[in-house]
């Protein structure tokens, strides 16, 4: 696979979803967890959202429960809070792993194509963003710790 458009996966509706059907629009992708510390940021990726959603920038959310078990439950029981408490309207996904061997190809390609901290592959935990470009290839990696708020510049940049 050679950029994000190469890759498919299923909304949280259970529907497919191509990303080749977004060809020339950038993309943030986030692996969240609704009882995590850093649930906040989602109420900063509907911000980031709702400013470039018109220019073309494509939000995506995968759920994951890997990291403390901090995103329990079923697709459904997600999305309800998702809207309930953050009020989200970007693409949420379905449930997925993002480590080890059932790690989602899309993350096992993202992974590979922005390593973290010392080149380590592996996603460390919780709303680790991921930046690709409007040619689908990978721009940066960004950590828990980075605020959605700070993307701001990175995807002006893009637009």
């Amino acid at each position: 696979m050679s950029s994000l458009f190469d890759f498919e996966a299923k909304t949280i509706q259970d529907q497919l979803f191509r990303f080749s059907d977004f060809k020339n629009q950038p993309f943030l992708i986030v692996n969240t967890a609704r009882k995590c510390g850093f649930a906040p940021q989602m109420k900063e990726l509907e911000d980031l959202h709702q400013t470039y959603k018109n220019k073309g920038l494509m939000v995506i959310a995968f759920p994951c429960n890997q990291f403390g078990s901090q995103e329990p439950g079923s697709n459904e029981e997600i999305a309800e809070q998702c809207d309930l408490s953050f009020h989200t309207t970007f693409q949420m996904m379905s449930k997925i792993d993002v480590n080890g061997t059932n790690a989602h190809p899309l993350y096992q390609w993202l992974s590979a194509q922005a390593p973290g901290l010392f080149g380590s592959q592996a996603i460390k935990w919780n709303f680790t963003k991921f930046l690709i470009d409007r040619s689908g290839k990978v721009v940066e990696r960004f950590s828990s710790m980075h605020s959605p708020e700070k993307l701001r510049a990175p995807i002006e940049n893009l637009l």
